[in-house]
C-alpha cells in the first residue's frame, strides 16, 4: 500500500518490484491509476497537503479484502509525523517511525546531530536576521522546496525558521539505511523551477554518472552516522550544497523521494530494497553507466479544461483530459537519458518545451 501527495512514482517502482500496489494520493493521474491494482483520491490539496484526519479510514477502505504486505509513505507526512505511527497501527509500515521523521525534520535536532558528527550545516536562527539578504526562511517539516524563500525582511513566525543562505547548486544523495549504516545508491543534481511566492519550487533532477570517490566516501560516512543516531531505515535522501568550503548538509528527506524514477531499475528494484532494508534483510542496489533526468512541468496559466492528446512514452504523472488547472499546478513529468548530466537535462528541457504546445494555448 502506498500513500503520498503523488503516488505514481512509488506505484511504478512497486510494479517493477513485482508488487500489486494499492495507491492513495491527491491526483489519481491516469498513469497512476493504470499502474495501481486499486487507487483512491485522498482529501486535501497541494497547498494544505493531505487531510490526515480522513486518511486512516481512506486507507482501510482501499485495502478492504486485500492482504497488505507493507505500507510505504511518500511525501506529505513530514509536517505531522504523528500520523505515521497511527497508520502503523493498521498496516505493517515499511519506513521511518514518527520519532525518526520528527527528529530529522526538526531543524534544531538535525543541527545538533550534524555538529556531533562533524557535518557542515548552515547556521540557523529563529529571530529575524539583521542581514536578511544572506538568509532563507523555511517551514519546519517542509518538503519539496515550495516552502523555501529568501528572508527579504520576513518576520519571525511560529513554525518557520531562518537558515543562512549558501551559494551553490544542490546535490542530493539517495541512500538506503538499516538503522545503523547507510549505503549510497547514487547522486543527483537538482534544480528549481521558480514561481511567484515559491522561488525554490522543485524543477527536476539529473542522475550523475560520476561522483568523486573521496567525497562519496565522506558523505557515506556522514549518512551512516545520521542513520545510527536517528534510526533511519529504508530509502532516504540527503540534500547538500557544495562550495569551496566543502559539502554542507541542508536537509534529510526520510522517505523515498523525487529521484526514485531516475534511480530505479528492473534488475535491482529499489522498492524491494527499501522494504528489505526496513526489515534489516540484505538488499541489492542498481548500477548505472549513463545519466537520467526527470523534469516537472507546471502550468504557466490557468487551464479550464486540459486538452486530450497522445502522451509520449517519456512522460508520467499525466493530467487527465478535462481537468481544470490553476497557474502553477504540475502538468506532467518528463524523462530523458544521456551520456552527460548537462546534455541529459537539456534533452529533458527540449522535450518539455515541445510538449507544452499542447496546453499552453488552452486558457481559462
Amino acid at each position: 500500500m502506498i500513500a503520498a501527495i503523488s503516488g505514481r512514482a512509488l506505484a511504478a517502482a512497486a510494479r517493477r518490484a513485482g508488487y500489486r500496489p494499492l495507491v492513495a494520493d491527491l491526483f489519481c493521474d491516469n498513469d497512476m491509476v493504470a499502474l495501481s491494482e486499486r487507487a483512491t483520491m485522498l482529501a486535501g490539496d497541494l497547498r494544505k497537503g493531505i487531510d490526515h484526519k480522513r486518511l486512516p479510514q481512506a486507507l482501510l477502505e482501499l485495502a478492504a479484502g486485500e492482504p497488505v504486505e507493507a505500507l510505504v509513505l511518500g511525501s506529505g507526512f513530514e509536517h505531522d509525523p504523528a500520523i505515521v505511527d497511527d497508520l502503523a497501527r493498521h498496516f505493517p509500515l515499511a519506513g521511518n517511525s514518527a520519532v525518526t521523521v520528527a527528529r530529522v525534520k526538526d531543524p534544531r535536532r538535525l543541527a545538533e546531530d550534524c555538529a556531533a558528527l562533524g557535518i557542515s550545516h548552515p547556521e540557523l536562527r529563529w529571530d529575524s536576521p539583521p542581514d536578511p539578504e544572506n538568509w532563507l526562511t523555511k517551514s519546519a517539516g517542509g518538503a519539496g522546496g515550495g516552502h523555501v524563500a529568501r528572508a527579504n525582511g520576513a518576520s519571525a513566525k511560529p513554525g518557520r525558521y531562518f537558515q543562512r543562505f549558501i551559494r551553490g547548486q544542490s546535490v542530493s544523495a539517495l541512500f538506503l539505511a538499516d538503522g545503523e549504516r547507510a549505503h549510497v545508491v547514487g547522486f543527483s543534481r537538482q534544480w528549481a523551477s521558480p514561481a511567484p511566492g515559491a522561488p525554490y519550487r522543485y524543477g527536476g533532477a539529473v542522475r550523475l554518472r560520476r561522483f568523486g570517490r573521496q567525497d562519496a566516501t565522506r558523505i557515506g560516512r556522514w549518512l551512516s552516522g545520521l542513520a545510527e543516531r536517528a534510526g533511519l531505515i529504508g530509502l532516504n535522501s540527503a540534500d547538500f550544497i557544495p562550495n569551496e568550503a566543502g559539502f554542507h548538509l541542508v536537509e534529510i528527506n526520510p522517505r523515498p523521494g523525487a529521484t526514485l524514477d531516475i534511480f530505479d531499475s528492473p534488475e535491482a528494484p529499489l522498492l524491494k530494497a527499501h522494504i528489505d532494508a526496513c526489515r534489516k534483510k540484505p538488499f541489492r542496489v542498481p548500477r548505472f553507466d549513463d545519466c537520467a533526468a526527470a523534469l516537472v512541468t507546471y502550468a504557466s496559466r490557468a487551464i479550464e479544461g486540459f486538452p486530450k492528446f497522445v502522451w509520449p512514452d517519456w512522460t508520467a504523472d499525466r493530467q487527465p483530459a478535462g481537468t481544470a488547472l490553476a497557474a502553477g499546478d504540475p502538468v506532467c513529468t518528463v524523462f530523458a537519458r544521456g551520456a552527460s548530466a548537462t546534455a541529459t537535462r537539456r534533452a529533458a528541457e527540449a522535450q518539455a518545451a515541445g510538449l507544452s504546445r499542447h496546453w499552453e494555448g488552452v486558457l481559462r
